[in-house]
């Protein structure tokens, strides 16, 4: 592996790991459930179950790059709450997740989380949903499985693209080894899709999510947070209206896991 490449892992993947036997600590229920890969990995994934009524579906969510399930676990109140149910893997290498982050490996796990829920629920019932990274892994699936739709908060356009933005060049002094291309992903999906971004994100500048712009169909919706940074999205009023707008002018598709 060239220095290059070691660097640009160290950017994009910061885990932190935790004992297999470490028990998560959460206010409500949760189940913890395991998966495991054709190339040996074991994966650690969180189920949080909506008890608001009409139960409207399941949200895949893809977390951001950094900490584990313990952090990641808490986004579901927003989703919870709206009646949908919650489910949040942690990648290769993340928490109890065993194996090393890798690009394939990574959109390989991703199917086999949507597989698995797709045994539970109807396509039109399963919302994809990425952060960060994990715009990476959500784009990845609406380009090639059926879902509801797509919402992708604080997405980048590609990996080059996301180096040459930080670095205020048009391209990136060398060729990344990995590329996650969200732009490629958005032009393949016939989902809805949803985007979030703020203006004073410096860890995925705003010109990088961008250029994701030229991509959205016609009603597709590109919601610029002025004044929002990286980690504070939910924050913002505009955030949540949106959101809740998308999420609940679904149609309640049965049968539903506990409906």
């Amino acid at each position: 592996m060239s220095i290059t490449d070691f660097l640009l892992r160290k950017f994009l993947f910061r885990p932190v790991k935790l004992a297999q036997d470490y028990r998560f600590k959460f206010a409500q229920p949760f189940a913890e459930h395991w998966f495991d890969t054709a190339d040996a990995v074991r994966l650690n994934a969180l189920v949080f179950p909506t008890d608001v009524a009409p139960k409207r579906g399941v949200v895949l969510y893809f977390h951001g790059n950094r900490d584990n399930l313990q952090r990641w676990g808490a986004m579901h109140t927003a989703f919870t709450a709206l009646g949908y149910d919650f489910c949040v893997p942690d990648y290769r290498g993340y928490g109890k997740s065993t194996g090393e982050p890798g690009e394939t490996a990574y959109f390989n796990d991703a199917a086999l989380m949507y597989k698995w829920l797709a045994e539970q629920y109807s396509p039109q019932n399963i919302v994809l949903y990425g952060r960060s990274l994990g715009t990476g892994m959500a784009s990845y699936l609406a380009a090639h499985f059926p879902a509801q739709r797509l919402i992708l908060e604080t997405p980048f356009n590609n990996i080059p693209g996301l180096l040459a933005s930080h670095l205020h060049r048009e391209a990136p002094p060398f060729d990344p080894p990995l590329t996650f291309p969200n732009d490629v992903h958005l032009q393949q999906t016939t989902l809805p899709v949803l985007i979030f971004h703020g203006t004073r994100d410096r860890v995925v500048p705003y010109a990088s999510a961008a250029c994701l712009k030229a991509y959205l169909k016609p009603s597709d919706q590109f919601i610029t947070i002025e004044g929002g940074s990286h980690n504070n999205l939910e924050t913002y009023r505009v955030y949540r209206e949106k959101l809740r707008a998308f999420l609940t002018e679904i149609e309640v598709i049965s049968p539903l896991p506990g409906a």
